[in-house]
């Protein structure tokens, strides 16, 4: 999972040196073809089984959400310092418990809500609005976390009747054809090795981030994964130190650990309630 997080904020770097250049549909549709190709080697080794669903509508809705939010967030960083993004992007999590109690039921404690609260005061503690200090196009880094948490509580409600790996062709082939309809209207033709070297690293490193998070989820428990994502933000911080000359200023690290706290907190209360449903069911 770390080694995932580190290679998705390289993946981001790219993505964000390259808006200089091409379109951030462009972009995206790189990004998502090495999930592509991912896909088309399990086809190939699972057949086409691998492509009975019980839910086709919500798996193509969860497609177009992926490819929806990665777009998103693309434009973002071409104005934002990816730091900040990456930062505003943590509020997913509390999104993911508002729409798990709003659609599925699912019981939140008062606890939860207060971390959700703090978590989005960390969040407009970075984003300032109405200060002039980020670029306005970060709110478009909190319709991405939004349609991110959307798409997880979907997985969810997927996951009673569809395998993991159903999801994930589902995603790669839906996520690809919606990038590739507007793809001829935006496309640059990529010039000079430096441009075409980071097109295909960008898919490349995209399939392995993805693959090593899956494998993680499979062989560890997502609670206690899921504190591994906050080093995005440590990554993101270097990366744009040392590729971009940009440093998040205090009230960013101010407002990011608020929001991390939370999202740890929220965390650790979710690990401690499983462990309680664990004992009572062994009892």
């Amino acid at each position: 999972m770390a080694a995932g997080m580190f290679l998705f904020s390289a993946v981001d770097t790219q993505a964000k040196f390259l808006t200089a250049t091409l379109h951030p549909i462009q972009i995206v549709w790189f990004r998502q073809l090495g999930l592509l190709i991912g896909v088309a080697v399990l086809l190939g080794l699972r057949g086409p089984q691998v492509l009975v669903t019980a839910h086709p509508k919500m798996q193509i809705m969860r497609g177009l959400m992926a490819a929806g939010s990665a777009t998103l967030f693309v434009i973002a960083v071409s104005y934002v310092p990816l730091a900040d993004a990456i930062a505003v992007s943590f509020v997913a999590p509390f999104f993911v418990t508002i729409m798990g109690a709003l659609f599925l039921k699912e019981p939140v404690g008062k606890y939860r809500w207060g971390a959700v609260i703090v978590g989005f005061i960390g969040t407009l503690i970075v984003i300032r609005p109405g200060s002039g200090a980020i670029h306005p196009a970060v709110l478009l880094v909190l319709v991405a976390a939004g349609l991110f948490a959307l798409r997880q509580v979907v997985s969810r409600m997927l996951a009673a009747g569809d395998r993991t790996e159903t999801t994930l062709v589902y995603t790669g082939l839906v996520g690809s054809f919606a990038l590739t309809l507007p793809l001829p209207f935006v496309w640059i033709w990529p010039s000079g090795g430096t441009q075409i070297a980071l097109l295909i690293g960008l898919a490349l490193l995209a399939a392995v981030a993805e693959v090593l998070v899956i494998k993680a989820l499979e062989i560890g428990q997502s609670v206690v994964l899921a504190p591994m994502q906050y080093s995005l933000m440590i990554w993101g911080t270097f990366y744009g130190f040392v590729v971009f000359g940009q440093v998040p200023d205090g009230w960013t690290w101010v407002g990011a650990s608020l929001i991390m706290a939370t999202g740890l907190f929220v965390l650790f209360r979710e690990r401690r309630a499983r462990r309680r449903a664990v004992a009572a069911n062994v009892d």
